[in-house]
């Protein structure tokens, strides 16, 4: 008979169970100190390179608390919308500590970005003539590269020729000339090409592709790049079986990529843009089990739906799921876990073998940290959860409450619809 492969809680099953007697489940639940320790191995990974900076990806976990957490340890805010920069310039970051990587982007939100001193990373070539006539050209031009058939992407994001984000390599040329004749000075380049990738080897190949494309910038256009944004993506262990990303080793290996293509060039900066490998791990969606039930497979529904976490519906995503207090049982029966929506794929596993399931068990979905409760929607009127934040000392902080009713009829006027009817 197997027994439960377990993956450790954020705290005791004493305390989480505490916990969630005071909150009303489904929660988000922050692990601050993991938060803490995992961006703090990104920057020692990183810490051989020139003017390193990590711009944490807002929209993997959008929470004021989360990103004051992150500023404090030095990153800075990769933002996509005027949301985002607003909220990113609330939570403390300024001018170029924000980098503005959107696409098919309004006016004023290029304006914004241009406001605040961000970095404004152009995913199309005539954005800069679009930029120029609206706002004015800043002061820093960076485009999104984007190599087609000479890269691979992955399952997530795609592969690159079929993606509508970033220039063609002929394009990214006649920009930064284009660019140069209007007087712009300083450049950046930037390529987001995977996510959630666990290959070291694949990581290292898009560093390599960009430094080799810097250096042919600097021979053919004469240009210097300020920096290479190598973007994101690095992936995490969704299965408890799988190894963590070796950030020690990924790191070396982009330093003898960097000094193979660049050594011979002035330092250029290098720029990551990681959200999932900061707050991935750190983050769990507790939640209870309302019913089970047994028709043609065994069902445990819970209080939580995909629209508190969508990734198990779009992506087919894995993601563990403990019994808190019941770790070490068997694991002797198979479960669909799943949602109270009006859809079938409203779940969060599938044949998932688990321990027997009552009414009232308290789950605990893990890897939860990023693009979790950042995807949620109101569809059948479901209520998004609060976020809690379990501190380094045992504390529990309140860092977003639940929506309401309220919040939910907050933006129409019931009455007057009626009055129309």
């Amino acid at each position: 008979m197997s027994h439960a492969t377990t993956k450790p809680l954020p705290c005791s099953a004493q305390r989480l169970a505490a916990i969630a007697d005071e909150v009303p489940t489904p929660f988000y639940l922050y692990d601050e100190q993991g938060i803490r320790a995992a961006a703090r191995a990104l920057l020692a990974a990183f810490a051989w390179a020139p003017r390193y900076t990590q711009y944490f990806a807002v929209k993997a976990t959008p929470t004021p608390r989360i990103l004051q957490i992150l500023r404090e340890e030095g990153s800075g805010a990769d933002c996509s919308s005027l949301p985002e920069l607003r909220l990113a310039e609330r939570t403390g970051f300024v001018g170029e500590q924000i980098c503005f990587t959107s696409n098919n982007t309004p006016a004023d939100e290029f304006a914004a970005a241009h406001a605040l001193g961000a970095i404004i990373n152009l995913d199309d070539v005539g954005h800069l003539a679009f930029v120029q006539r609206h706002v004015g050209l800043p002061d820093l031009v960076s485009f999104r590269y984007n190599p087609g058939q000479l890269a691979t992407g992955n399952a997530i994001i795609g592969q690159p020729e079929r993606s509508k984000f970033g220039v063609t390599k002929a394009q990214l040329f006649e920009g930064y000339r284009m660019a140069q004749a209007q007087g712009v000075r300083r450049f950046g380049l930037h390529a987001m090409l995977v996510s959630n990738e666990r290959e070291i080897a694949n990581l290292v190949a898009t560093a390599r592709l960009l430094f080799e494309l810097a250096a042919e910038i600097a021979q053919r256009l004469k240009i210097q790049l300020e920096f290479i944004n190598i973007g994101g993506g690095i992936g995490i262990p969704y299965h408890p079986d799988e190894p963590p990303v070796d950030l020690a080793a990924l790191g070396d290996g982009i330093r003898r990529a960097y000094d193979e293509t660049l050594g011979h060039l002035p330092p250029i900066a290098l720029f990551t843009e990681c959200g999932r490998a900061i707050t991935g791990p750190h983050g769990y969606l507790v939640t209870r089990v309302r019913h089970v039930k047994a028709t043609y497979r065994h069902y445990a529904g819970v209080d939580a739906t995909m629209a508190d976490l969508m990734r198990p519906a779009l992506y087919d995503a894995y993601h563990h799921i403990s019994v808190v207090g019941r770790e070490q049982e068997a694991a002797d029966r198979r479960y669909d876990v799943t949602g109270s929506l009006c859809e079938n794929n409203d779940k969060f596993a599938v044949d998932r073998a688990l321990p027997r399931l009552e009414r009232g068990d308290l789950l605990v979905i893990h890897d939860a940290g990023a693009h979790g409760r950042a995807m949620g929607f109101n569809y059948n009127g479901k209520l998004r959860p609060a976020e809690l934040l379990l501190r380094p000392n045992g504390d529990l902080t309140l860092i977003r409450r639940a929506e309401t009713l309220a919040d939910y009829f907050a933006t129409l006027d019931v009455e007057a619809d009626f009055a129309r009817g």
